[in-house]
């Protein structure tokens, strides 16, 4: 199954983390330096660098494909935006 997490924080990394090893994980991160510590930690996860409010980077995500969207940024209007 193939899995995007909008939020690389504590929630999006414990679940990139957990389900990387059985599904297709792509991250996405508007933080440069967090993106960085997801690529290291979890290397088997594709982690993208931007805005996922923004159809642009949904759509390089591979959303057209995706399984599933899980939103859990720290902010409750993105996450609506985005789901």
């Amino acid at each position: 199954m193939k899995i995007i997490i909008v939020g690389g924080g504590k929630t999006g990394a414990y679940l990139a983390e957990r389900l990387h090893n059985d599904h297709e994980i792509v991250l996405i991160e508007q933080r440069r330096d967090r993106v960085e510590h997801l690529r290291s930690a979890i290397p088997d996860a594709e982690t993208l660098l931007g805005d996922a409010c923004e159809p642009e980077v949904l759509e390089a995500a591979g959303i057209a494909g995706s399984d599933m969207v899980i939103a859990v940024t720290g902010d409750d209007e993105d996450n609506l935006v985005i789901a």
